[in-house]
């Protein structure tokens, strides 16, 4: 072990590590214009996804499950992620983006954010 770092427990263990996993992943992956990046944000409660063009740095389409469409709404967390997976498809392909590359935020793909990129998927979003 280097010097200098700390050692961290718990959550602040677990945060460090998926953020490790994110740096790793946004070194091989990138958004353009043509194939924008899926970016999705997980948190305890919510989930958020975001259709980015890396070049010109702007969002093009994003979805979560505070939007007005999604809050409150019934079933698990899960089922929010397919309807935020299948809305932020719907507005992406609204502005114009059919494919693009998904960016797992260095979360396991599996759970919520596989739930999310089937649905993408289904509502028509190339990846």
């Amino acid at each position: 072990m280097a010097y200098g770092q700390k050692i961290l427990k718990g959550d602040a263990y677990k945060r460090a590590a998926i953020k490790r996993r994110h740096i790793r992943i946004r070194k091989r992956i990138g958004g353009t214009a043509e194939r924008p990046r899926l970016v999705v944000t997980r948190s305890n409660r919510h989930i958020v996804a975001q259709v980015i063009d890396d070049l010109k740095g702007h969002t093009l389409a994003s979805a979560s499950t505070l939007d007005t469409s999604i809050r409150g709404g019934e079933g698990d967390k899960s089922a929010q992620a397919k309807q935020v997976g299948a809305l932020v498809a719907e507005r992406a392909k609204a502005a114009g983006v059919e494919a693009v590359v998904f960016d797992r935020g260095g979360n396991q793909y599996a759970g919520r954010i596989a739930a999310l990129a089937d649905a993408a998927r289904e509502a028509g979003l190339k990846f």
